[in-house]
């Protein structure tokens, strides 16, 4: 199987245990769902290290974490999450803007929006020396540690723009939670840009990767999907940014 096959044999099965989006229903090439047992999958999380030591958090909008996103609230983390197709850049979200009881809803896109600030790049870059966990959900992930998403390639992209920002490195830890069902036997190498966790979290396991390698070639700008530079406004302020020299990472 190759990923577009994989992705599409989860996705037959996961019909059966996703949450339909308010938006997009089934339709698993617009979002990443929420599903039956998530809830376990986020207390395993919760419990990892990884999690623990973090003060910052990278954690995309996929709705299985919207429950993360909430515990984050409660323990007091500061969370940045990308807007949907990154097309309006990364909210911040500070666990002081949260009233006591109004977590779940600080978690949700629509909490987000209200209760979240939007941050450039440059303030990313001038607030934030680090990330110190990366959590993301996935279309499927393969027990090597390669995640497909929805085919767009957008978590590959948050994962580059971070890079070229100096925000994460090889070292950086990151977590894939998903159904058990997502996980699958694909032996894949992967390319210079493909994500990499550490660890696959479900609500029945928590698989460590062995030897994982995360991408460190930042934007391959060559490689863009024609019109991702006119839809993805931080793009073009992240090459601007390489252009002026003011990137904390030095390019190529």
């Amino acid at each position: 199987m190759n990923k577009v096959e994989a992705r599409e044999q989860v996705w037959s099965m996961l019909r059966k245990v996703a949450r339909p989006d308010s938006r997009f229903d089934f339709d698993f090439e617009q979002y990443i769902p929420d599903f039956e047992g998530s809830h376990a999958a986020t207390d395993r999380l919760i419990a990892t290290g990884a999690y623990a030591e973090a003060a910052v958090l990278f954690i995309t909008p996929d709705n299985c974490l919207e429950d993360l996103r909430a515990q984050a609230i409660r323990d007091h983390k500061v969370q940045l999450v990308s807007t949907y197709g990154i097309r309006r850049g990364l909210l911040e979200l500070r666990p002081e803007a949260v009233r006591p009881g109004s977590e779940q809803y600080a978690a949700t896109l629509d909490g987000l929006e209200v209760l979240g600030s939007k941050l450039s790049l440059a303030q990313l870059q001038a607030h934030y020396p680090r990330v110190d966990l990366v959590v993301t959900g996935a279309s499927a992930v393969s027990r090597t540690g390669v995640r497909f998403g929805k085919g767009h390639g957008y978590f590959d992209l948050e994962w580059a723009m971070l890079y070229e920002l100096g925000m994460v490195e090889p070292s950086t830890p990151v977590i894939v939670l998903a159904h058990d069902c997502q996980v699958v036997d694909v032996d894949l190498t992967p390319s210079a840009f493909d994500s990499v966790c550490d660890w696959i979290v479900t609500p029945t396991r928590t698989i460590q990767v062995p030897d994982p390698h995360k991408p460190t070639v930042g934007i391959m700008w060559e490689r863009l999907a024609p019109g991702m530079m006119e839809a993805i406004p931080p793009l073009r302020e992240l090459q601007e940014m390489q252009r002026s020299g003011s990137l904390r990472r030095a390019h190529g």
